[in-house]
């Protein structure tokens, strides 16, 4: 089983481990080819609770989690995640800030963290995505 990066200080895109979870084959579909040509491992699930089944401790570096999904939504799946791993790295995806604006109310203690919006150009989820890895891991 791989390491997170921060483990093992590695500092390049190649050894970063992501997982994805958006309930819309379309996106996840797009996410796996850009990422990956961008030098990230990517593992995708359009289920929720399929992506909780098969999430491992200290396996990945960083997991995009769209926040509207049937089942489970984001928050909700980040919440049994860190029950299996405190130190994961997480970036919420919306295109609905008013969905987004719900989900605070319901979840006030929440923290946010890293917030990316839909749609995204490749350049700039890449550089976000090395943010919420590197940056972070500094001090």
């Amino acid at each position: 089983m791989q390491s997170r990066q921060e483990n093992t200080g590695a500092s390049s895109t190649a050894s970063s481990k992501l997982m994805a979870v958006d309930d819309e084959a379309d996106i996840t579909f797009t996410l796996k080819k850009a990422l990956e040509q961008s030098g990230f491992s990517l593992d995708v699930f359009n289920d929720p609770i399929a992506a909780l089944s098969n999430f491992k401790a200290d396996y990945y570096d960083l997991i995009l989690l769209d926040i509207k999904m049937p089942q489970m939504n984001g928050y909700e799946l980040y919440q049994e995640i860190k029950k299996k791993d405190d130190k994961i790295k997480v970036c919420f995806v919306t295109a609905s800030d008013v969905y987004l604006e719900s989900l605070k109310q319901r979840f006030p203690t929440m923290e946010l963290g890293c917030l990316i919006r839909k749609p995204i150009e490749t350049d700039d989820l890449v550089k976000r995505i090395n943010k919420e890895l590197f940056e972070s891991n500094k001090g």
